[in-house]
């Protein structure tokens, strides 16, 4: 809750000042990669990924809000039901995390950040213009996005994340972990939420056909 209190405050600055989505994408990233390395959990140092991540969000969602009127609400109910909706079968012990379907998570999580690379390099390039990458290109001989295809891969594979996030928590408050590490915890499952909010609102701006 004060992570997400925090991205919310970020947010409302990206929203006000969208110019600033980009700079604290890169500043994001590179928080979200010492707070996964870090060995100690940090409790400023994820709150300073909470604050830049809710920047980049809120520039991002104003951008994307200007060609697409109502798709913020339409992204945050989309990820607050995948959110409820894996919570609620965690809890009820219908779902699970497996070493197999680790296993697969790990391997399509590789691949879905190699391709993210590439887009990126093709963006900066100048290869696409679209705004949204290969994800807004259709596929040759079809009027079918690349973004259709792998949106809802990609949604998929959050709430695997939030599974394994779930877990992690349940493995440590059984544990006993010392409670610093709810900050780890909070960490992973702040990461994923963005994740998916992000996710949603480009498939949902796909699918308007406002890319």
């Amino acid at each position: 809750v004060i992570t997400l209190a925090f991205v919310v405050a970020g947010a409302a600055i990206g929203f006000v000042v969208p110019a600033l989505a980009i700079p604290f994408a890169i500043v994001g990233f590179v928080l979200a990669l010492v707070n996964i390395f870090k060995k100690q959990p940090s409790p400023a140092l994820v709150i300073a990924f909470a604050v830049a991540q809710g920047i980049f969000v809120g520039g991002l969602s104003r951008i994307v809000e200007a060609t697409a009127p109502g798709i913020i609400f339409q992204a945050l109910v989309g990820t607050a039901i995948v959110f409820g909706v894996t919570l609620a079968l965690f809890a009820s012990g219908k779902v699970r995390a497996s070493k197999r379907a680790t296993k697969i998570f790990m391997i399509a999580g590789i691949s879905y950040a190699a391709l993210s690379l590439v887009n990126l390099i093709t963006q900066l390039t100048g290869l696409n213009d679209n705004p949204w990458g290969i994800n807004g290109t259709s596929i040759p001989g079809t009027n079918i996005p690349f973004g259709l295809i792998i949106g809802p891969i990609a949604i998929l594979m959050g709430a695997y994340s939030l599974v394994l996030d779930f877990t992690s928590v349940k493995q440590g408050v059984d544990s006993g972990a010392p409670s610093r590490w709810g900050w780890k915890a909070a960490f992973g499952i702040t990461l994923t939420i963005i994740w998916l909010y992000v996710e949603i609102l480009r498939l949902i701006s796909i699918l308007r056909g406002s890319n």
